[in-house]
């Protein structure tokens, strides 16, 4: 049954938000059972599962993509994603054998022979035999076309106990004769594998199909054995007019299942029964009555303690007039102390009133004042994410987003506070608030040394990092009737323990150079008005401007005395000048750095050369310039005969985000191009491999790559 995926993809990403990580995998999960081909869902499943600590079901995740990217011939990014897996797991010899069939996919057998050779070299070291037969099989296979070789690994791999493995061989070897019409070799590859697993139905299927393609159904009916089978061979026999021999084998295939109505009534020759239809309930009367009425009649009932029928009258409201959802707001609000509950139920009635008019604000306004009257009310925060998701609300959703982690800690949730609490310290890592909840959540869930792993954190042995899928990317997915803000870029954010920079990666612009342009644009560099800054220490901040309909709201709330009031907390005198410090600093050594690269280009454009290359290499201490300066000063000392300089500069390059997937391969080129020059042949020969493997033929890459592989070849 197909799935709603930008409503999953919706729902997923608001648990992610209520931090509820592991029903936020299990909803990415279904949109990629439903849509396998979903390479971007299945890529943030396996870090989500990474980010739970499950890395085998990250590994397990990037497998299934990377293996079937690579059945489909997407061989680029299936060796992305097998490098990926490496990543985690350096030894995972699935993926060491996946680069030798993509290597062996692209004719170069001689590499896939010495990828496996490898491997088997490894296991033969450590006793693991069966191990090495297993990479003998591997051996077996490396042409395809040689179907003798295949159908003995096939056998082999009975000699390691694999018999599914040597069943599953054998069907392909079959599938594989079927389409080089060799058909009489297939079936004889079916039979084996029949013989090998007599009760195995899709083998059974499978050489059924193949004996009724040949026309051999005399042979077919000896192997059928479910109702499903001499039905399918029935239906065969009628298209070439056998009606008696089909109809012998439909009261076969009864007699299997007389159960079957449908093919009772095939074999009777009468029609097929009737489907039956369900009840249709009646609806209920309409009570007649105008709507403020109605909310009247609402209030009744519930001080009479008939909640169902109060609600009925709220909905009833709202129907007839869903301009009252302001008062049915404020009518809920009024419940807050004695029923929260009811409250919450009648707030959020009339919020959804609001987003049928795609009024967003005043659907998250009302929650927002409900959980002010009612702190730590998880129905309500929850909700309060919901709403600001879909309606890109991003700063309430962070602000409802910390309430949340807050309330988790209070309710002892341990697991939901500690995923919201990292996301928070992802994002804004300077916030003290932030690194306290996650302390807290650290200890609810029995860490014995939080303190310890939040410095681990810090330090970056271990960075925090955030799983943060655009709120306006889900939105743009779902809404089509007017055109939505440009999404805002997926940050990363990474600590640097040495010059504490916080360092954001837009998805756009791997660089972040724009990014740091318009941050530069919109200060540059002047002094910092401490006045301004000093002015909030002690004072509550001045609240953002609210729409109409929640200014409403709030104002009502105003004026009721017996709303309790709570006070705004005021930044400490530590955290300004912290914050003021951290953002100083950050935009001074980016302006510097930024100038000095400026300068440097300027001067190697004159043939100013040597006075480029210290501008250059000072710029380059800057984590958004690195790839254009390693790179141009790596082409520098090739240009000079420095080659060693020029290796070391091109790998620096290479460690960085390219602008752009040409500017990434033009590097990679050029590094091969040096590591040859200076005869370091099995180094250019990686290069190549993984050049040729991303962009197939570019330049003269497949050239290299296979005189690379002669010069190792001849040692």
């Amino acid at each position: 049954m197909l799935i709603d995926r930008a409503a999953t993809l919706r729902t997923a990403e608001k648990l992610l938000r209520q931090g509820k990580l592991d029903q936020a995998i299990a909803e990415y999960l279904r949109v990629v059972e439903d849509q396998p081909r979903d390479w971007n869902t299945a890529n943030i499943l396996g870090d989500l599962f990474v980010r739970a600590g499950k890395t085998d079901k990250a590994i397990e995740q990037f497998v299934a993509a990377a293996d079937n990217l690579s059945d489909e011939g997407a061989l680029a990014k299936a060796a992305a994603l097998y490098r990926k897996i490496l990543k985690l797991r350096p030894e995972h010899e699935h993926a060491l054998l996946q680069c030798a069939e993509i290597a062996a996919t692209q004719g170069m057998l001689v590499d896939a022979r010495t990828y496996l050779k490898a491997v088997a070299d490894r296991r033969q070291a450590r006793g693991d035999q069966r191990g090495v037969a297993q990479i003998t099989i591997r051996l077996a296979s490396i042409d395809p076309k040689d179907f003798a070789a295949r159908r003995a690994g096939a056998r082999a791999r009975l000699e390691v106990r694999d018999l599914a493995g040597a069943v599953r061989d054998l069907r392909e070897i079959a599938v594989e004769l079927m389409h080089h019409h060799r058909d009489a070799e297939a079936i004889d590859a079916l039979r084996e594998a029949v013989t090998l697993a007599p009760d195995d139905h899709d083998v059974r299927q499978q050489l059924l199909d193949a004996f009724v393609a040949a026309g051999d159904h005399v042979s077919a009916r000896e192997h059928a054995r479910t109702s499903e089978q001499l039905q399918m061979l029935a239906a065969r026999l009628e298209e070439r007019g056998d009606q008696g021999e089909a109809l012998a084998l439909l009261r076969e295939a009864l007699a299997i299942d007389p159960t079957n109505l449908r093919l009772a009534a095939r074999v009777n020759g009468d029609p097929d029964p009737d489907p039956i239809e369900a009840p249709v309930e009646p609806q209920e009367p309409i009570e007649d009555a105008e709507p403020a009425r109605l909310l009247e009649l609402a209030g009744e009932h519930m001080r009479a303690g008939r909640i169902a029928h109060g609600l009925a009258m709220v909905r009833l409201t709202l129907e007839r007039a869903g301009s009252l959802r302001n008062d049915v707001a404020l009518f809920g609000l009024s419940l807050a102390d004695s029923e929260p509950d009811v409250a919450f139920a009648v707030v959020d009635l009339a919020g959804d009133a609001a987003i049928a008019e795609r009024d967003w604000e005043s659907a998250a306004a009302g929650l927002q004042e409900l959980v002010t009257r009612v702190p730590m009310y998880l129905p309500a925060l929850m909700r309060l994410v919901e709403v600001s998701v879909d309606g890109g609300l991003e700063a309430t959703m962070y602000a409802a987003q910390s309430q949340l982690a807050d309330a988790y800690i209070e309710a002892g949730a341990a697991e939901e506070a500690r995923f919201l609490a990292e996301d928070l310290v992802a994002r804004e890592p300077w916030e003290r608030a932030h690194l306290e909840r996650f302390r807290r959540a650290l200890e609810l869930m029995g860490e014995p040394d939080p303190d310890g792993l939040i410095a681990a954190r810090l330090s970056g042995d271990a960075p925090f990092t955030s799983t943060d899928v655009s709120i306006s990317a889900v939105r743009a997915d779902v809404q089509t009737a007017e055109p939505d803000p440009p999404a805002a870029p997926t940050q990363h954010w990474e600590i640097d323990n040495h010059d504490f920079q916080f360092e954001v990666t837009s998805v756009d612009d791997p660089d972040g150079a724009d990014a740091d342009e318009s941050a530069a644009d919109e200060d540059d560099g002047s002094e910092v008005d401490l006045s301004v800054e000093l002015d909030v220490i002690g004072a509550p901040p001045a609240p953002p401007a609210l729409p109409p309909a929640a200014a409403q709201i709030q104002a009502s709330a105003d004026a009721d005395p017996d709303v309790p009031f709570v006070p705004a907390t005021s930044p400490t005198l530590e955290a300004v000048f912290a914050r003021l410090r951290a953002s100083g600093s950050q935009q001074s050594a980016l302006a510097d750095a930024q100038a000095e690269y400026a300068r440097g280009v300027s001067l190697h454009a004159a043939g100013e050369v040597e006075e480029s290359i210290a501008l250059l290499t000072s710029a380059s201490r800057a984590p958004q310039l690195r790839f254009g300066t390693a790179s141009l000063l790596g082409r520098i000392y090739r240009e000079q005969g420095q080659l060693d300089l020029a290796v070391d500069w091109f790998e620096r390059a290479a460690q960085a985000p390219p602008p752009t997937p040409d500017d990434g391969r033009l590097l990679l080129y050029d590094l091969a191009d040096v590591l040859e020059t200076t005869g370091e042949y099995t180094r250019a020969l990686t290069v190549c491999m993984e050049l040729q493997a991303d962009a197939g033929d570019f330049r003269d890459v497949a050239e290299r790559v296979n005189r690379l592989t002669a010069i190792q070849v001849r040692g």
